[in-house]
């Protein structure tokens, strides 16, 4: 796609989600963005396909919205990650609460097998933050079950309260489940020397999936183990995790 019509096709994104802002999925019909935009259906067509193709697209300009409000946000919190779950956790409700016609969109209208890239990258966030936490040994549980609660927590929090009326929504309440979740799958601190093996081990594990995931090791760096080897090793870990 020539920077031209890419171009084009992001105004008419832009159009489309001001309607979205405004009027919820129903007003996003092709006509009504067809007008706003100032082009014809058949043009809006050829960028889309059709109004599911329009929404997806929309879901994924959802996300980009998302991602950049949060990176930007998590760059100016300290170095501590699980101080970054609890901002974390909060930038997704408040994005929720904020433009609640595109939550529902990116996360009300999930199918299996049909996430955009962005949704992926949002996901690759969170793994991040939680792998960071499980390298200094603040996590009580694998990485991917953590991601896990952690995500069907905060998609539920924010849809809930998405669902009540605005003068009689409670932020506390996500306030309360984040810090009871969040509780839940990090301790209070870092390791000691000698303690908390269920801690150490998924530091450990969470070292090595690092190192399997940065590319070729230069010479004498890496995991010094064969594939099965270090499958085992990673399995004994996740026991030993609990």
């Amino acid at each position: 796609m020539n920077e031209g019509r890419r171009a084009a096709r992001r105004q008419v994104l832009q159009v489309a989600a001001k309607l979205l802002e405004e009027g919820g999925s129903e007003a996003v019909s092709t006509r009504a963005v067809a007008a706003a935009a100032g082009i014809t259906a058949p043009a809006l067509y050829r960028m889309f396909d059709d109004k599911d193709g329009l929404l997806a697209e929309l879901a994924a300009y959802g996300f980009e919205m998302y991602l950049a409000e949060k990176r930007e946000a998590l760059a100016l919190t300290p170095d501590d990650p699980v101080a970054d779950l609890y901002r974390g956790w909060d930038l997704h409700v408040d994005f929720g609460v904020q433009h609640p016609a595109f939550y529902m969109l990116m996360y009300g209208t999930v199918q299996p097998g049909r996430r955009p890239p962005a949704a992926d990258e949002a996901h690759a966030l969170l793994v991040g933050l939680l792998g960071r936490a499980a390298d200094a040994g603040r996590l009580r549980v694998p990485v991917e079950q953590a991601t896990r609660v952690i995500h069907a927590a905060t998609t539920g929090a924010t849809l809930a309260l998405i669902g009540e009326e605005s003068s009689e929504r409670d932020l506390t309440t996500s306030t309360r489940l984040r810090d009871t979740v969040i509780a839940s799958i990090t301790t209070d601190s870092p390791v000691s020397s000698g303690s908390d093996l269920a801690s150490r081990a998924l530091a450990l594990d969470a070292a090595l999936g690092t190192a399997l995931t940065t590319g070729p090791p230069a010479a004498g760096t890496g995991v010094p183990l064969r594939d099965t080897e270090t499958a085992l090793l990673r399995e004994w870990l996740q026991k030993l995790a609990g």
